[in-house]
């Protein structure tokens, strides 16, 4: 079942026959992990899915559902970025605590307030009840009207929460004293926004990945591999966007967009994989290295 399933996926996905042997060897096993889990809770099991961009988290997410839905579980799969602030709430910020709180992607440019509304209500979520989820538009910068909001119908299994820092920890106050990059140097020199930024996931964030079950790791190589994996993305989306989408970006703007991550995501690379349930280990070709299960 699962091997025709993948195939197809991947045909879909237009993704290579490496990640049919990958998907084979690798994530059907988890997807028995994820159901023995969920048949023994007896209750709306929730998943959370770290990678820095370019990992394939998403890909993943959607895997999941299929795989999952295959065996007849019921699953709601989206992403931290969906939940972005717009980009008037942004511009708020802003003006009320730091100018780079426009560029959306830290801890404290999302509404977790939101996010955990949503959990709930899928927890509780009964047959035939829908709960609609946000979706965010990156090619404009803005969430979708809520006409174009994902629509689900109850009752729900599985939850999936994918994104590049769900399940990150805050850093240290003496981590961050000295700017990781030119960027920092030049735009938060004080820095007020990076401490602004790790306050806010010390706080909500770590109410909201706290009502994970399970958290699975994709582990990229390297910081350097994934500005690289995040050039490849960009490209992609600009491909299948009209020319004048304003939240597309030319490189010079990506190589200065991706620095607003470098901070967490380094922070991720180096602590989380200790925290995963699951870590898969990547190499530069996007093929798994290794697999590892926490003892829980």
């Amino acid at each position: 079942m699962y091997s025709q399933l993948i195939s197809n996926f991947a045909d879909n996905e237009a993704l290579p026959g490496s990640y049919r042997e990958d998907a084979l060897k690798f994530f059907v096993p988890l997807v028995d992990l994820i159901a023995n889990r969920k048949l023994d809770s007896k209750r709306t099991l929730y998943l959370g899915i770290n990678g820095a961009q370019g990992t394939g988290k998403t890909t993943l997410g959607k895997l999941l559902v299929t795989l999952l839905s295959a065996r007849e579980f019921r699953v709601a799969n989206f992403s931290i970025d969906d939940f972005y602030l717009t980009q008037s709430e942004r511009k708020q910020l802003a003006e009320s605590q730091h100018p780079l709180l426009a560029t959306r992607g830290v801890p404290g440019t999302h509404d977790i307030s939101l996010l955990m509304t949503k959990f709930e209500e899928l927890k509780n979520l009964k047959a035939g009840q829908e709960c609609e989820l946000p979706r965010f538009n990156k090619a404009i910068d803005n969430r979708y009207g809520t006409g174009d909001w994902q629509k689900l119908i109850g009752p729900i299994d599985v939850v999936i929460l994918e994104g590049w820092f769900v399940g990150a920890f805050p850093q240290a106050a003496g981590d961050l004293e000295r700017p990781i990059n030119e960027f920092e140097k030049t735009e938060d020199a004080d820095g007020r926004w990076r401490e602004y930024a790790n306050h806010q996931l010390a706080g909500q964030y770590q109410s909201a990945f706290d009502q994970l079950d399970l958290l699975i790791m994709l582990k990229a190589p390297s910081f350097n591999q994934v500005s690289e994996w995040r050039s490849l993305q960009e490209e992609k989306l600009s491909k299948s966007t009209s020319l004048d989408a304003p939240g597309i970006m030319d490189k010079e703007q990506l190589a200065k967009f991706i620095q607003h991550y470098e901070r967490l995501t380094r922070h991720c690379l180096e602590y989380l994989p200790v925290k995963a349930d699951v870590l898969f280990d990547l190499d530069a070709d996007h093929r798994i290295a290794g697999v590892y299960r926490q003892a829980n």
